[in-house]
């Protein structure tokens, strides 16, 4: 297995101005190249300058012929042409989605961006048996409209939020987007903005079944040159996205994992690999949003505390919680709003749980802990706490949310899938029985 040369697969031909020269200077530049960014040169410094950029000069009024060494353009991490490609992992957390290459002098070589990374996966390393949905990191830089909203009124939200692509639904299922090299192509032609996205969208979506692996999605990504993956249900209707540069650190953990069988390659990058595989390890196991567990990582950990209960006879437990009317709240409030309440919901598990226990977001606003050494009556007990302390939380804006609990307990040997079904039906139970309360799989 062999990891490339940044070198090799940079890509040189780079659209640049230099600092000195006005933001007029970047939008002709892409315009007349048909880039959504271009690279800004300030000796050895380099920044970018983007269509969300652009957009915002235009709602704040700024003159064009503005200096670009006024604006504030983020600045692009560089690296060694020489590199090797896993010194760019470091990178990828990074909100600038493009690494700038450059020679020995500091002088520009080439850019560098998840696309090139991507295209030089081997798809061979990759898990085929791993399904985008195991990785759905739901509401995650995602924003979706009807398709009579207005451009207007979607470029402010684009702007603040920065989103580069907005999806259009009807009834939930994918009918158009709008991305920022759709804005780039409106500002180009001077179209009038105040029309219905539906006017100016892209169509149709090309989406990707949730049961596809990663393998497939990376394919669909070098196949259509796309930057993110739309990912639909049985019923046709959006699932999430997945970014480029999520596939990326999936990929990488599991090359990772499979460098243990190149012991001669191991040896030669075996301490720049180190700290990276942590790193990454985090990335592929953790909710972007919240921090806590993700569902993949949840699964490992189940089998490896299963084993534990078995060996020293232990009793354990799993808590299902689902915050109630969480969907009013990202309708009334918006889901900036609501990934603030996910986000609190999390810490106070965390705060409230011991540190043996183990917990993760399910899915959306659903959340599952799970609880060695204890019983069914401690399980409940510490669920009705937590439903307690959520009911408790003052939260800005939306002011006092709760939670529905539905409590299982673990049996030697038993799958996760089945203890999950039965704290599901408990869940299920505690929502008909007026939401805010814990049962359990006894008073199903």
């Amino acid at each position: 297995m062999k990891f490339p040369i940044i070198r090799d697969i940079a890509s040189k031909s780079v659209v640049s101005v230099d600092i000195h020269e006005s933001a007029k200077s970047a939008i002709d530049k892409m315009l007349e190249y048909e880039h959504r960014n271009v690279v800004v040169v300030d000796n050895n410094k380099y920044y970018i300058i983007s269509v969300i950029d652009i957009l915002h000069l235009r709602k704040q009024e700024i003159p064009l012929n503005t200096p670009l060494a006024q604006l504030k353009l983020l600045k692009i991490p560089v690296i060694n042409k020489n590199k090797n490609v896993l010194d760019t992992l470091e990178f990828l957390n990074e909100s600038v989605e493009y690494i700038c290459v450059i020679n020995d002098d500091g002088s520009l070589y080439g850019l560098l961006g998840h696309t090139d990374i991507t295209s030089n996966i081997d798809p061979e390393t990759l898990m085929d048996n791993y399904r985008l949905q195991d990785f759905l990191k739901l509401g995650r830089r995602m924003k979706w409209v009807s398709k009579d909203e207005k451009i207007a009124d979607l470029v402010c939200d684009m702007v603040s939020s920065a989103y580069d692509n907005v999806i259009i639904v009807d009834d939930l299922q994918p009918i158009g987007i709008l991305t920022t090299k759709d804005m780039m192509r409106l500002i180009k032609e001077q179209a009038d903005l105040n029309v219905s996205v539906e006017v100016h969208m892209s169509k149709p979506v090309e989406s990707i079944h949730k049961n596809a692996s990663i393998k497939e999605a990376l394919d669909f990504l070098k196949k259509k040159h796309y930057k993110r993956v739309v990912i639909v249900g049985d019923d046709g209707k959006l699932a999430g996205i997945i970014s480029q540069k999520e596939l990326i650190s999936l990929t990488y953990s599991k090359w990772a994992v499979l460098m243990k069988e190149y012991q001669q390659e191991l040896n030669e990058i075996n301490i720049m690999l180190e700290g990276k595989n942590r790193e990454f390890e985090t990335i592929a196991s953790t909710d972007s949003l919240t921090g806590i567990y993700n569902r993949y990582k949840f699964s490992e950990l189940y089998l490896s505390s299963a084993f534990t209960m078995k060996q020293r006879h232990n009793e354990m437990s799993l808590i299902m919680l689902d915050i109630d009317y969480f969907k009013k709240v990202n309708d009334t409030y918006g889901h900036n709003i609501g990934d603030k309440v996910l986000v609190q919901v999390s810490h106070t598990l965390l705060k409230t749980l011991r540190h043996i226990d183990i917990v993760c977001r399910w899915g959306g606003e659903e959340f599952v802990a799970l609880l060695p050494t204890a019983s069914l009556e401690n399980a409940t007990a510490l669920a009705e706490k937590i439903r307690a302390f959520i009911e408790a939380l003052e939260i800005d804006v939306v002011g006092h949310i709760s939670a529905s609990f539905g409590v299982a307990q673990v049996v030697e040997n038993e799958e996760l899938q089945s203890v999950i079904e039965r704290a599901d039906k408990a869940l299920y139970l505690a929502k008909n029985s007026g939401r805010n309360c814990v049962k359990t799989e006894r008073d199903s």
